[in-house]
C-alpha cells in the first residue's frame, strides 16, 4: 500500500518519534497474528509471475539487543549465542523499514527468530538516529534464523522478492535513502550461488516489470537494533506508521502465504 506523496514527511518524522521511545520491548516474541504482503506491490508495477517454492552460520536466537552485541558472518559470537541447535542456518537480508520485514518473517513456520539491525556500513555500532541520517552506510536489515528442514534459504528468498519492491532504488514507497535499499547479505559461498539463481528467476519470470536493483554482498557485521525496534509491529500496532504501511504489508503476506504460517 502506497500513500500519496505529500505523506512523506509526516510517515518518515512517526519512525523518527519512536526512535525516541524509552520503554523497553520484549524480545523475540512470536507473532501469532496481525493485519501485512504477498506479492510485489507498488505505485504503477505489477507482477507477471508468482514465485514458485525450495559454510552454515551460527545461529542467533537469544541475542541481548540490549547490549553492544555484534555478531560476524565468520560465525564470532557472544555467549547469548552459545547452545543454539547446529541445525539451525542464518538469513540477514534488507528490504526497506525493518518493522515491515521482521513482522513477516516472524510469522513463518520454520523460522526461530527474527532480528532487526543494521549492516553493510563502515561505522560501528551504528544507533538508529545516526542510520536514519543516512550518513552511516548502514541498510536497515532482519536477520533470520531458520531451521533448513523446515523452510530452505531459497525460499526464504523468494519470499523477500515478494515483500518489497526490488526495483527501486533506495527506497521504498515514501521511505527514502540508502538506509532503505534492497540488499541480501551472505554467509557463505553457497548462499551466494543460491540468490545469484534466484534474482535470475525473479528476474526471467517477470515478477517485476522494471530490473531488479537489489544489491548482493557477503556479510561483514550485524548490529542488531535497538530493544524497542525488536518485535515493533506487534508491540506497537497502533502508532501512525504501523497502521498505515506496516499493518496492510503484514496483512498481505498473510494471506498470500497462509500455508507457511505458524
Amino acid at each position: 500500500m502506497f500513500l500519496v506523496r505529500n505523506t512523506n514527511i509526516t510517515l518518515r518524522n512517526r519512525r523518527a518519534t519512536a526512535a525516541t521511545q524509552t520503554s523497553v520491548n520484549p524480545v523475540h516474541i512470536r507473532v501469532l497474528s496481525g493485519p501485512s504482503v504477498a506479492r510485489p506491490w507498488g505505485a504503477e508495477v505489477t507482477a507477471a509471475g508468482s514465485p514458485v517454492f525450495p559454510r552454515n552460520a551460527r545461529g542467533l536466537s537469544g541475542v541481548d539487543t540490549t547490549a553492544a552485541a555484534v555478531f560476524s558472518a565468520s560465525g564470532t559470537s557472544s555467549p547469548a549465542t552459545s547452545g543454539i541447535s547446529s541445525k539451525m542456518e542464518v538469513a540477514t537480508v534488507g528490504g526497506g523499514c525493518f518493522w515491515c520485514v521482521e513482522a513477516c518473517y516472524n510469522m513463518m513456520k520454520g523460522v526461530q527468530s527474527a532480528i532487526s539491525g543494521y549492516a553493510a556500513g563502515p561505522v560501528k555500532n551504528p544507533t538508529y538516529k545516526q542510520v536514519c541520517s543516512g550518513t552511516t552506510g548502514h541498510a536497515e536489515v532482519v536477520q533470520i534464523t531458520y531451521d533448513p528442514s523446515v523452510v530452505s534459504y531459497k525460499e526464504i528468498l523468494q519470499i523477500f522478492f515478494t515483500i518489497h519492491d526490488p526495483t527501486t532504488k533506495d527506497r521504498q514507497g515514501n521511505d527514502v535513502g540508502t538506509q532503505y535499499r534492497s540488499i541480501i547479505l551472505t554467509h557463505n559461498d553457497q548462499q551466494t550461488q543460491i540468490a545469484k539463481e534466484v534474482m535470475q528467476q525473479v528476474a526471467s519470470e517477470g515478477w517485476w516489470s522494471a530490473p531488479l536493483v537489489t544489491q548482493l554482498e557477503p556479510l561483514d557485521v550485524f548490529y542488531p537494533a535497538e530493544d524497542y525496534h525488536q518485535n515493533y509491529f506487534v508491540q506497537n500496532p497502533g502508532q501512525g506508521y504501523c497502521r498505515m504501511v506496516v499493518g496492510p504489508k503484514v496483512a498481505k503476506f498473510r494471506s498470500k502465504f497462509a500455508s507457511k504460517l505458524k
